[in-house]
């Protein structure tokens, strides 16, 4: 699936200072709250625009039994390597995208990128990998080769366990006693390069008592890159393009969520990438197709949502392409409007931060 942009009514010349808003960097979390599910529940109610202010641990009070909580279950992969180039002394970092066709070829990112031209090779774990720089892209990421030893390593996941490291975003500067706490208790599918962050809050037990209301809880999966957080450096919004993310919806999934949302049930997608996944998979009517395939979506003010009715969200960068897509899901001056009340309250910002119930 393509790069998709849709042109709302009236709203094509929004500009990307339309979405900035002024936040304290002592705001931005740098630790995942303990328990995962003590994290704030910011809610609001697009009908009355009432914002209360909860626990994540409350969100059950919010539910109803013939609701769809849709959540990612991607698993995020220690894609963060670290090298030396082979034939000198310098570091050179590799950020591992997105798989290209085989297990041991990669879209990657590289720092510094004049280390990593076309033809370098970095000697990565000590000399347990090889990176070889195949190809430089349009938009400057690389594609790599691993060369490794696939007896030992059989897949290369096996190998990422032993010489990678977890790719925290780089607001996050503090060191981490437990780098699982950047992973959902329900992640499964490994292939993103960041988490799917709504997912963070949730424990087993929360998650229980959900489905023991009657919620159901189904899986999509979307592996988290570039595409969610690049940053718009167009000024005007509909100049960006969204990096590709490969998504997946089972026909398991898809018929429940049909059958769900025929019966009248809301559907809640848990983070921005569980919406993307539902809105690239969704036909005009709202019903979700079965299916894998790249997407590309750029969702902002104006969009006619599809398939999603609520959203589960932590706070997004200003002038993100993930505050732009939660203006749209309601309104965005009264999105930045309870950013600011956000940022009031204090509440804790970004990846490790708060939540937000958007219904």
């Amino acid at each position: 699936m393509e790069n998709v942009i849709i042109n709302p009514k009236n709203e094509t010349e929004l500009k990307k200072s339309d979405f900035y808003y002024d936040l304290p960097p002592e705001l931005i979390a740098q630790h995942a709250a303990e328990p995962r599910d003590s994290s704030r529940l910011m809610v609001i109610d697009r009908r009355t625009g009432e914002i209360l202010h909860r626990h994540f641990y409350d969100l059950p009070e919010f539910l109803r039994p013939d609701d769809t909580l849709v959540i990612n279950d991607s698993k995020v992969i220690p894609a963060r390597l670290t090298g030396i180039r082979e034939g000198g002394s310098a570091p050179v970092e590799i950020l591992l995208l997105r798989m290209r066709g085989e297990e041991n070829r990669w879209e990657a990112l590289a720092r510094p990128g004049k280390k990593a031209r076309q033809g370098d090779a970095v000697s990565l774990g000590g000399g347990i990998c090889r990176a070889v720089v195949e190809e430089v892209v349009d938009d400057g990421n690389r594609i790599v080769r691993l060369e490794y030893d696939k007896q030992k390593y059989p897949t290369v996941y096996t190998l990422l366990d032993e010489i990678g490291a977890m790719p925290l975003p780089p607001y996050i500067t503090e060191k981490q006693e437990d780098y699982g706490r950047y992973q959902t208790v329900y992640a499964r599918e490994e292939g993103s390069a960041a988490a799917p962050t709504a997912g963070l809050h949730f424990t087993d037990e929360l998650l229980g008592r959900i489905r023991g209301m009657g919620v159901a809880v189904v899986p999509v999966m979307l592996h988290v890159g570039l595409g969610t957080f690049r940053p718009v450096k167009e000024d005007r919004i509909t100049d960006h393009v969204m990096h590709t993310e490969f998504f997946s919806v089972s026909r398991e999934s898809a018929d429940i969520i049909n059958a769900r949302r025929r019966a009248g049930g809301r559907i809640i997608c848990v983070g921005t990438t569980s919406c993307r996944t539902l809105e690239s998979a969704a036909d005009e009517d709202g019903t979700v197709r079965p299916m894998s395939a790249d997407t590309g979506i750029f969702i902002y003010p104006g969009y006619r949502f599809r398939a999603t009715d609520a959203l589960i969200t932590n706070f997004h960068l200003p002038e993100s392409t993930l505050l732009m897509l939660v203006s749209a899901l309601w309104d965005r001056e009264k999105m930045l409007s309870a950013y600011r009340v956000a940022v009031e309250e204090r509440y804790r910002f970004f990846s490790f931060g708060d939540a937000c119930l958007i219904i």
